[in-house]
């Protein structure tokens, strides 16, 4: 049988010499790019185009309320009845509500003292305060060491309860729920939650108290937090530019205009009432401090921002710790999305905070109970406060935001570099862009000259983020990843003092890991991915993307290699 030739199974474009490989993938490139490559990329552009101005209305729309509120809008003590808790000869203690402290803890050596202490100084009646330390520690040691504190304590007359589990279920959800449980917080009105690292200052519950106490229908009372460790390096620096406008704008923005948003999980106080009728506690996802803000906002419990009331508290000052805490605070919130949209729109009735109200206006003897109830009663939660939450709050803030830098950004934009076909309107790829930093930049004005840095660290972020947001949405397997942000307190401080004392030297800022500690392999390759992107565009492109391209190859590259932190 005559041999059959290799030439009569290949198609004549494809005849090129057998040495030349790269000929034959050309080819098929070029067969493949025309009718598929360019249309899903324009499409992918179209799409990123249409989150960009999503994200950029929504940016817009809260810079335009956040000026409003600031000139026009009363601050919470004149839109709410507030009138501070006197203390009275004859009364005694009794006109003080009593109040619960929760402070959830896991392994925190560095920083269990410094909330404990911060909490015991709290400016309240002391047979008035009970404080409860949910330790969830696996170490035996600390888990030694923090009751022997709250043993310190409470042999100072502090009302302190040191409270363990058997085991971790539901992580930080559990052990809050579980302490509510007992009998002795029984009696207990208001629990104040924080974490083991937030140090409230002395007058917090005088200043916060008073918004429950004399508003039935308000459920919960966030205060802002502030960064102790915001200048300890570069890292510690951009998450304090995020942090800040989220405070700074969302949250004050929520407040005034549907007295919803989200708690923060830590500085903040709820009305007990308002945790029970709203189904308590829940480890369904993790982000538990949501979830219950969405199911109390749905019964109708209003919630109340304090901008001005602080609470010092610490930032992750190790890359590994903050990847840790950005997967949970994107899985979590695009989890909870996924189980709660519908609830959220079949939701019709304003009950549980109307009921509640009622029957405190009745203890109080008031006589404009009928009044309170013919105003409420037939309410329903309103139209617009559905829209904000399922469309602002979940869908553009927690996914599209995420999504839209990574996508746009890390890999549409420089893969059109590759396929200049590919039409991107200069609007889309620089203008609106600009506009979204100016606004993100408005929380933290000292941090201006970082602003260019703090988009390329974002950008490097969107990718853990949006990773994170699908796993969320999907329900993957690290949906319910909890690891708790780990916490160094004065460790590093001290360390630098110690180092300082003995060599009579320069301290060093942080504390050392491992080189093979601090690799990433993931923002390697993408660094290496818009190398090779940006190497093109100096070549053969048009548009200058090549400026871009390379510092954010520098970006990705120093997070690679786990570097981030240590500069400033």
């Amino acid at each position: 049988m005559a041999q059959i030739s290799p030439k009569l199974l290949i198609p004549e474009s494809f005849q090129v010499s057998r040495d030349d490989i790269t000929g034959q993938l050309g080819l098929i490139w070029e067969l493949i790019k025309t009718p598929l490559i360019v249309p899903l990329l324009q499409l992918g552009v179209y799409i990123c185009l249409a989150m960009s101005l999503m994200l950029f209305m929504e940016r817009v729309y809260m810079g335009i309320v956040i000026i409003l509120v600031k000139l026009f809008w009363k601050k919470p003590e004149k839109r709410y009845k507030f009138e501070l808790i006197q203390d009275d000869v004859e009364l005694g203690s009794s006109n003080f509500p009593v109040v619960l402290i929760q402070i959830p803890m896991f392994n925190e050596k560095e920083v269990y003292k410094i909330s404990i202490g911060a909490a015991c100084g709290l400016s309240w009646p002391s047979d008035r305060l009970v404080i409860q330390v949910l330790d969830d520690s696996t170490d035996p040691a600390i888990k030694l060491m923090v009751e022997q504190e709250c043993q310190r304590w409470a042999s100072k007359g502090i009302n302190i309860t040191y409270q363990i589990r058997e085991n971790r279920t539901g992580y930080k959800a559990g052990a809050l729920k579980e302490g509510l449980k007992r009998s002795y917080v029984k009696h207990c009105e208001y629990v104040a939650i924080f974490d083991a690292d937030f140090r409230p200052e002395p007058d917090f519950l005088r200043r916060s108290i008073p918004f429950l106490v004399n508003n039935p229908d308000i459920a919960l009372v966030q205060a802002r937090w502030r960064f102790v460790n915001a200048d300890e390096c570069l890292l510690t620096r951009m998450q304090e530019m995020s942090l800040d406008y989220h405070f700074t704008v969302e949250q004050e923005v929520g407040s005034a205009t549907h007295a919803f948003f989200g708690f923060n999980g830590t500085a903040g106080i709820w009305r007990i009432a308002a945790i029970n009728e709203a189904g308590g506690w829940k480890d369904r996802t993790t982000v538990e401090d949501m979830d219950l803000a969405v199911r109390a906002s749905l019964r109708g419990w209003k919630f109340v921002y304090l901008g001005d009331l602080q609470v010092k508290s610490e930032l992750p000052s190790t890359f590994k710790a903050f990847r840790f805490q950005q997967h949970r605070w994107s899985c979590g919130p695009a989890n909870l999305f996924r189980k709660m949209v519908w609830e959220i729109i079949q939701n019709k009735v304003r009950t549980s905070a109307v009921n509640h109200a009622t029957n405190s206006l009745l203890l109080l003897h008031l006589d404009n109970v009928d009044r309170f109830v013919s105003k409420y009663v037939s309410q329903k939660v309103k139209f617009w406060k559905k829209v904000y939450v399922i469309y602002s709050f979940f869908f553009v803030r927690k996914i599209i935001a995420h999504m839209v830098t990574f996508c746009f950004y890390c890999v549409v934009l420089p893969l059109t570099i590759l396929i200049p076909e590919v039409w991107v309107p200069i609007w889309g790829a620089v203008y609106i862009p600009s506009v979204i930093t100016i606004l993100n930049s408005v929380g933290t004005p000292r941090s201006i000259h970082l602003l260019f840095y703090w988009i390329l660290f974002e950008n490097v972020m969107s990718l853990h983020r949006t990773k994170a947001t699908f796993i969320g949405l999907l329900e993957a397997g690290r949906a319910n990843e909890w690891v708790v942000t780990e916490k160094l307190g004065d460790a590093v401080k001290k360390a630098a003092d110690a180092a300082k004392n003995k060599n009579n030297a320069k301290a060093p800022r942080k504390l050392k890991f491992k080189f093979t500690d601090r690799l990433n392999t993931l923002e390697l390759g993408f660094a290496a991915f818009l190398f090779l992107c940006g190497c093109y565009d100096f070549v053969h492109g048009k548009n200058n993307y090549f400026v871009y391209l390379f510092l954010q190859t520098i970006t990705f590259f120093i997070t690679g290699i786990g570097y981030v932190g240590t500069i400033i």
